[in-house]
C-alpha cells in the first residue's frame, strides 16, 4: 500500500504543476501610484510560468484615449502621458499560465500641487494682532490627510488654523482644482522681532511628499524702512501708510562703489496718489513696474527710461499691498508697501437721493410759509 502510493505521488505532484506559474509581478509594487498632473508614468506587469509555458499578462480598465498598453510575452506596460485627472482610477493586471489566472489592482491617482502660494497681508508689523491667510492655489486632492497647511516661526508651528476653506478654482479646462486657505491669528510678535513668518503646504500622498514654501516678512513698525533680514541685498523694501510723507533721504555721499538702484517715491496727486520709480544711474539704463495690488492692469502707468510713474486712486479706503519696480540692466528691485486709510463705507445713492428730495421738500415749506406769512392782508 505505501508502495503504491509512493509511485502514485510524483503522478499527482505532475498534474498539480501543469499550469502553475509564479508570481504577478508590478512595477512599482505598491497598490497606490500617483501622478503629476500632466506628467507621465509607466506600470509595468510581469508573469512566468513555471513549466515554461508561454504566459499571457494584459493590463485592463484603461480607456485608449488616455494611455497607452504594450504587451509582449510576459510582460505588459501601461504608459500614461500629459496625465488628466480622468486618468485616474483602478487598473487591474491580468496575468495566466495555461488554465491558472492571477490578477493585481493598481490605484492611478493624479494630483495637482503647483508653486502658487499666496498669503494676507504680504507683510506683519510687530507688536501688532493680526489675522493671517495662506492659500494654496490649483491643487487636488484638497482632503486634509493630502494637502496640510501650516505657519512657522523658525521651525515651530504655530498652532492649529482657526479655519480651513475648500472652494473650486475657475478652469478653463475639464479638471477641476481648488484653492484652499488656512487662517491664523498670529499674536503680536515679542522683541527681539523675528524677521519673519513662513506659509507652507505640504502635498503627502503614497510615495509622494512635496512642500512650497512662502514668507511674510515682519517689520518693526508701519513707518519703518529696515528691510527684513531675510530680504536679499538687491531688494529694497519699505513699509509706508498713504497718510505719511516721505522721510528726508541721507546725505549724499561717495557712491561710486555702490552699484545703482532703483528708488521710490509717493506725492500727492488728484484722486490719490503717484509713484515715481527712478534710477540716478546714468544712460543707457530703465526701470519699470513688476507689481502692484490686484495687478498692473488696474493702474495707469508710465515710463520713460530710468523714470516709471504710476497712479494710485483714492477709491473707497485705497489698495493695500506691495508696489514693485526693476531696473534693468541689473535686476535690483525696489518696493513699496502701502496701508490702506482708515475710512468709512461711502453711504448709498439711495441714500443721497433721498436727502436731496427731503432737503427740496423742506425749502418748498418753507418759501410756502414764508409767502403766506408776508401776503399783505385784504
Amino acid at each position: 500500500m505505501e508502495r503504491g502510493l509512493a509511485l502514485l505521488l510524483p503522478v499527482f505532484l505532475g498534474l498539480l504543476q501543469r499550469g502553475r506559474g509564479g508570481p504577478l509581478e508590478v512595477e512599482p509594487p505598491d497598490s497606490v501610484v500617483a501622478v503629476s498632473l500632466g506628467g507621465s508614468r509607466q506600470l509595468t506587469c510581469r508573469l512566468s510560468c513555471a513549466d515554461r509555458r508561454a504566459p499571457s499578462v494584459q493590463w485592463r480598465g484603461l480607456d485608449t484615449s488616455l494611455g497607452s498598453v504594450r504587451s509582449d510575452g510576459g510582460s505588459s506596460v501601461l504608459s500614461v502621458h500629459n496625465a488628466s485627472l480622468s486618468a485616474a482610477g483602478t487598473h487591474v493586471c491580468v496575468g495566466s499560465c495555461g488554465n491558472l489566472t492571477l490578477q493585481r489592482t493598481v490605484q492611478l491617482l493624479v494630483f495637482a500641487f503647483p508653486d502658487q502660494l499666496t498669503v494676507s497681508p504680504v507683510a506683519l508689523v510687530a507688536m501688532q494682532d493680526r489675522e493671517v491667510a495662506c492659500t494654496a492655489h490649483n491643487v487636488t486632492p484638497a482632503s486634509p490627510e493630502a494637502l496640510s497647511l501650516s505657519l512657522l516661526l523658525g521651525d515651530r508651528e504655530l498652532g492649529e488654523a482657526l479655519s480651513r476653506e475648500v472652494e473650486e478654482e475657475p478652469q478653463q479646462g475639464e479638471d477641476l482644482l481648488f484653492r484652499v486657505t488656512g487662517r491664523w491669528l498670529v499674536p503680536s510678535l515679542d522683541t527681539p522681532t523675528p524677521p519673519a513668518l513662513h506659509c507652507r503646504a505640504t502635498m503627502t500622498l503614497p510615495g509622494v511628499q512635496l512642500s512650497h514654501q512662502r514668507a511674510i516678512p515682519v517689520l518693526r513698525s508701519l513707518t519703518s524702512r529696515e528691510p527684513p533680514s531675510t530680504t536679499s541685498p538687491e531688494a529694497t523694501l519699505e513699509l509706508s501708510s498713504t497718510r505719511s510723507s516721505e522721510s528726508p533721504a541721507p546725505p549724499a555721499g561717495n557712491s561710486s562703489a555702490r552699484p545703482c538702484r532703483p528708488k521710490i517715491h509717493q506725492s500727492p496727486a488728484a484722486g490719490g496718489l503717484e509713484l515715481l520709480c527712478e534710477a540716478a544711474c546714468g544712460p543707457g539704463v530703465a526701470v519699470g513696474w513688476t507689481q502692484a495690488p490686484g495687478g498692473l492692469e488696474a493702474y495707469q502707468r508710465w515710463e520713460a527710461g530710468a523714470q516709471a510713474w504710476l497712479s494710485v486712486p483714492r477709491a473707497g479706503c485705497g489698495p493695500e499691498g506691495w508696489f514693485q519696480c526693476r531696473l534693468d540692466p541689473g535686476g535690483q528691485m525696489a518696493s513699496l508697501y502701502l496701508v490702506a486709510e482708515v475710512c468709512s463705507p461711502p453711504a448709498p445713492p439711495a441714500l443721497w437721493t433721498g436727502s436731496l428730495v427731503l432737503g427740496l421738500l423742506l425749502l418748498a415749506l418753507l418759501a410756502y410759509r414764508l409767502r403766506k406769512r408776508c401776503r399783505p392782508a385784504r
